[in-house]
């Protein structure tokens, strides 16, 4: 049987972070981020930071970060989360590909056990869950805001028919040709992009699981009331793309997982 390190020298991983005016949180991010992947012998890795026209130093940060596998994509403009994850995933060069939100709420650490669930359920994608097991929460989101996010659940389970307990959760790791299966096909530039990656992945059938992860709210959200109300009505626009055929022709190269 191949030990830990074995196996990570048979897998490469992209790190894609979306940023917009993240100069003060980066930091620490991709310190983190780095500490992590030299702690591994990943065959390759890289992190790719996407700015989605930031009016900060975003930008100029990672361009003088002096990381050989750093790369710096560039929005044309402020074009929403959605539209950010897009780009780097469709650029990402691993066979693995994590998307992580910029605060990294999420441990870079908690990437282990989605690669380990992932390939032992045979999955091609797994997404971090703070619904699973809310002990592994360590810091609690505004009690407003966690009911919000539970009520949109509720009404996305409802909508499209999808099974996740949480949806939303910025820690979801695919394997490279899902995510291009998927991220190819995605409409949505807000914050409902996630809702519709796993409805379209169900459509292809690839197989998607939920991961508990340790998490812990970080303050300086980019998601305002206007934003959360738009992402509920944008669950009758999935519904009715999934209805239409949208998102229902094949792609090559993806293993289908009834």
């Amino acid at each position: 049987m191949l030990d830990d390190n074995e196996l990570n020298e048979l897998r490469s991983i992209s790190i894609v972070i979306p940023a917009y005016n993240e100069e003060k949180r980066l930091p620490s991010t991709l310190q983190a981020v780095v500490a992590y992947l030299s702690r591994k012998s990943f065959a390759f890795s890289e992190i790719v930071v996407v700015d989605d026209g930031s009016r900060d130093g975003t930008a100029a940060l990672v361009e003088g970060w002096k990381y050989p596998s750093l790369r710096l994509l560039r929005n044309p403009g402020n074009r929403g989360k959605g539209y950010t994850v897009r780009h780097g995933m469709l650029e990402a060069s691993g066979d693995w590909i994590l998307y992580t939100d910029a605060d990294l709420s999420a441990p870079i650490a908690e990437l282990d056990k989605l690669i380990a669930a992932a390939e032992h359920e045979s999955a091609q994608v797994a997404i971090g869950s703070r619904a699973l097991d809310r002990s592994l929460v360590g810091v609690h989101q505004p009690a407003f805001r966690e009911m919000s996010g539970r009520a949109f659940n509720w009404v996305m389970r409802s909508v499209t028919g999808v099974p996740f307990r949480d949806t939303q959760c910025g820690f979801k790791l695919f394997r490279a040709e899902a995510a291009r299966a998927i991220f190819s096909r995605q409409t949505l530039d807000g914050f409902s992009f996630d809702v519709e990656d796993l409805v379209i992945a169900r459509t292809l059938g690839i197989k998607a699981i939920e991961v508990p992860v340790v998490w812990s709210n970080v303050e300086g959200t980019k998601v305002s009331a206007l934003s959360g109300a738009a992402s509920f009505a944008a669950l009758i626009g999935i519904r009715w793309r999934t209805l239409v055929g949208k998102y229902s022709s094949k792609a090559s190269g993806v293993t289908s997982h009834e």
